[in-house]
């Protein structure tokens, strides 16, 4: 439970915030706990977050401003880990270097310059700028169907996402990004299949046209592939011929 003097300075420092938003910053508390901060970052130009949309929270404690809150991201971004505390100079990793005078507006500012670094830090990850931007780019539509918190604390948000996304799909923009996921998800799902060796395949017309497909794509002609089908061949001969005289001897 918030003291009356963190109650106090929460309040003024969002009221503030309403009358002087930071660049590419959105926050406010949590209407039930003023302790719950969340926030929305958006990505800057000439960033690889560029357009991304970054719901995330800050955890004060009841003693603020006196000691520094967890920060953690929710948002899939390629910068740091989701919903992982992390470990920032005016993050509670670092008590000692905390500064009373800081504020909310500070600290989601030094949040926004380090996460367009490349400096690594507790809970940072390494990614491509490609993998940022994709991210980036899918990131409304996670924060507006998939994010439950994003949905509660942000409902006008997510109204004027539902108008963009429908935008984006009306433009064709929507569908670029789903060809974009949905090969990457079919890589990773070629990836997992088990291969199966030539050898294993019984059928001889099978095993040929197996054959064919492995000299198409590697441009090497396979010798043996009339062996093969001759050996097979006589294979299943001899092996109705056997079936055949035990039926006899049997009668």
């Amino acid at each position: 439970m918030a003291t009356q003097q963190a109650q106090k300075r929460l309040t003024k420092e969002y009221k503030l915030m309403v009358e002087n938003p930071p660049p590419y910053i959105l926050a406010r508390p949590n209407e039930n706990n003023i302790l719950e901060w969340h926030y929305v970052i958006t990505g800057p130009a000439d960033t690889p977050y560029f357009e991304g949309q970054y719901h995330g929270t800050l955890t004060f404690p009841s003693d603020y401003p006196y000691k520094p809150p967890a920060i953690r991201m929710v948002t899939p971004n390629g910068r740091f880990r989701e919903n992982t505390r992390l470990c920032l100079s005016m993050s509670d990793y670092h008590p000692n270097t905390w500064n009373p005078s800081w504020s909310v507006s500070t600290i989601l500012n030094g949040l926004l310059s380090f996460m367009t670094g490349e400096e690594a830090t507790t809970g940072s990850i390494t990614t491509t700028d490609q993998q940022k931007r994709v991210l980036a780019e899918r990131s409304m539509e996670y924060n507006t169907y998939q994010n439950l918190r994003f949905k509660m604390v942000f409902p006008d948000v997510v109204q004027e996402n539902i108008k963009e996304l429908e935008k984006r799909r009306a433009s064709g923009r929507t569908r670029e990004v789903e060809a974009t996921k949905d090969k990457g998800d079919a890589i990773m799902q070629a990836a997992k299949e088990k291969a199966i060796a030539l050898e294993e395949i019984l059928d001889p017309e099978d095993r040929i046209r197996a054959e064919q497909a492995l000299k198409t794509i590697d441009g090497k002609p396979r010798k043996d592939t009339k062996e093969s089908y001759r050996s097979s061949s006589m294979l299943y001969i001899g092996l109705a011929l056997l079936l055949f005289c035990l039926g006899l001897s049997m009668k």
